[in-house]
């Protein structure tokens, strides 16, 4: 299969062990996303997948060719890899043109030029050829670190924290040109990225990586969010509430009323995890337990809400909810809120 394999790599710094036994498969055409916090060893597997880092156990496969075992380390250069790196990492002394060309060295000047150019003119740039970097916007100077990177027609594109130093708004902007053309390329993508919304806007699949330096949970964006394996995935997707309790007759009491417990046996402890939009919030009288809201901040396109069950076993405890547009409660204060199922999910809990 043409793309990137990784298979049971393990990586230490002394007698820290950062990656262990991890395996993955980036096919021709696919975006895969490594995500997790920062020290997790991300960036460690992306750089002995480059050849940056001496690979100690397991192999690094490139378009079927084995590019790196024990005892065999091909360097970057023989591997067609790009790298982009967090900080772009462009030669200031070059123009853009330059900078696209550099790795061309093995065409003639003519041909790199035309393949520069072809590159800039993806990513919009042809217009900037003649600048240097320090010149660009950081944006422009994203987009010219990816066409450096796809010039020489690489098989495959590794991209550490490739948006992180762009404000919110060029975030977004930049990430769906980005994802546009490496899609046109066909290229397999490997990511590494803390940013949960930005996995689940490029990736085809994510992995989740853990502090053990092992991958948690591997599948589309849609099963990672919706059915995290535990609970340290589903806490990656920001803050969440939580409710401990014991199953009777199928469900666990809560103060937002009885919670289905499918499958769990009667008396089994339990943490119930509640993302904030998973408390669907109405005004006044409605369906819902009866709540007295805190405080509301309006955030853009919606609002957090604060608030605190007005009765049943989490009476006085405070919640988060995140609803679409503005939330305008009663002159008294009381809303009702009920649960949406699809964003609750069910632990065993320790002791």
């Amino acid at each position: 299969m043409q793309g990137l394999h990784l298979v049971g790599i393990r990586h230490s710094y002394s007698t820290t062990q950062v990656l262990d036994a991890i395996s993955l498969t980036v096919p021709a055409g696919e975006l895969v996303c490594l995500l997790g916090p920062s020290g997790c060893g991300k960036t460690t597997l992306l750089r002995i997948a480059a050849g940056m880092e001496r690979l100690q156990a397991g192999s690094v496969t490139i378009d079927e060719r084995i590019v790196a075992e024990p005892d065999l380390q091909l360097p970057p250069e023989e591997r067609r890899i790009g790298y982009m790196f967090q900080d772009y990492a462009l030669f200031p002394h070059l123009t853009v043109l330059d900078n696209v060309t550099f790795g061309l060295f093995r065409q003639d000047r003519t041909s790199a030029v035309k393949r520069a150019m072809e590159m800039l003119d993806q990513v919009h740039m042809t217009q900037h050829a003649d600048k240097h970097p320090h010149t660009l916007s950081g944006g422009q100077q994203q987009r010219v670190a990816l066409a450096r990177v796809l010039a020489p027609e690489p098989s495959v594109v590794l991209l550490d924290e490739p948006f992180s130093g762009l404000d919110s708004n060029m975030r977004a902007r930049i990430r769906e040109q980005t994802l546009a053309v490496l899609k046109h390329t066909n290229v397999a993508t490997l990511m590494v990225t803390h940013d949960t919304e930005e996995a689940m806007f490029m990736a085809d699949r994510i992995k989740v990586m853990g502090e053990n330096g092992r991958i948690l949970q591997a599948g589309s964006p849609e099963d990672i969010y919706y059915r995290p394996v535990d609970e340290y995935v589903a806490r990656l997707f920001g803050p969440i509430n939580a409710i401990d309790g014991v199953v009777s007759g199928g469900v666990l009491d809560s103060s937002f009323g009885a919670i289905a417990m499918e499958n769990v046996e009667d008396g089994a402890l339990v943490k119930v995890l509640i993302r904030p939009e998973g408390l669907v919030l109405s005004n006044g009288d409605g369906v819902g337990v009866l709540i007295d809201i805190v405080s509301t901040h309006l955030l853009g396109d919606n609002s957090l809400v604060r608030f605190q069950c007005c009765e049943g076993v989490h009476k006085g405890v405070e919640f988060e909810a995140r609803i679409v547009g503005a939330f305008d409660p009663t002159e008294k204060r009381q809303s009702r809120v009920r649960v949406d199922p699809r964003h609750v999910f069910r632990y065993p809990r320790k002791l």
